[in-house]
């Protein structure tokens, strides 16, 4: 695929309805986004062959978010740790274990509060200091922007 042709997919995906697009061959990859309002990166191209179909998000990423997860709207107290990077936001070591932590649990410094995975690589959040949870602003497999408030700690 050549730049034009990777200017044409992004001339049709700003005219669709669709909110993101990827798609990935093993070693290069193609990503478009109209979420959030933040620049994001319009492509990241390396000598791509073809351009999948968009896949269907998976059935955790449009669940509604666990009685853990507060509104974004809330007015909970505390500090907000924000997002390093952009990832996929993870709550749990691992699906069959129980989140890193909930609502109203106690934090010490370093302690885990989630996980982001980026590029393969997952990336622990701690705690920027002792206290408590008083909000999770992210859902289970939610995309994070770089500088997003993740968790709220009093």
């Amino acid at each position: 695929m050549n730049i034009k042709e990777v200017e044409e997919l992004l001339h049709e995906f700003d005219q669709s309805s669709l909110r993101e697009f990827a798609w990935n061959n093993g070693s290069d990859q193609l990503s478009f986004s109209k979420n959030d309002g933040h620049a994001a990166p319009a492509a990241a191209v390396a000598n791509p062959v073809a351009v999948a179909a968009p896949v269907a998000p998976a059935a955790s990423e449009t669940a509604a978010p666990t009685e853990a997860v507060a509104s974004a709207n809330s007015s909970a107290e505390g500090e907000a740790v924000t997002s390093p990077l952009v990832g996929v936001a993870y709550l749990k070591p691992a699906p069959d274990k129980s989140e890193f932590v909930k609502v109203g649990d106690t934090v010490k410094k370093g302690q885990t509060l989630l996980i982001i995975e980026a590029m393969k690589v997952m990336n622990e959040i701690p705690a920027p200091a002792d206290g408590v949870v008083t909000e999770i602003m992210v859902s289970p497999e939610d995309v994070v922007e770089y500088g997003q408030e993740l968790v709220r700690i009093k």
